[in-house]
């Protein structure tokens, strides 16, 4: 697997495996992400200020970014790939990005 997307409640980030160590520990880095101004979201009242229908529909520009630091992930039985913070990541084919407009 090539990204490593960071799953933090309802958002997701993606992160470019810089190195496996082992099997058990890779390195990652951040890649930046700016959303594509093409896909305009829908907002309507309700919910804290307003509720997002087509949420799903967003994208964005991924690029990598060399200055962004290095954090190395560990495997566990238990928990999956983790960092020392403890966020989970998941190992991908793609990068992935998604802002939970609605939380």
């Amino acid at each position: 697997m090539k990204y490593a997307n960071q799953h933090t409640y309802t958002d997701v980030r993606p992160y470019i495996v810089v190195r496996a160590i082992t099997d058990k520990t890779i390195e990652v880095r951040a890649l930046d992400s700016e959303r594509d101004p093409s896909v305009v979201l829908e907002a309507y009242a309700g919910g804290y200020c307003a509720y997002f229908v087509n949420q799903r529909q967003q994208k964005w520009i991924i690029t990598e970014n060399d200055s962004n630091p290095v954090i190395r992930l560990r495997l566990s039985k238990r928990h999956g790939w983790r960092d020392a913070s403890g966020h989970k990541y998941k190992l991908a084919d793609a990068p992935i990005r998604f802002y939970d407009y609605n939380f």
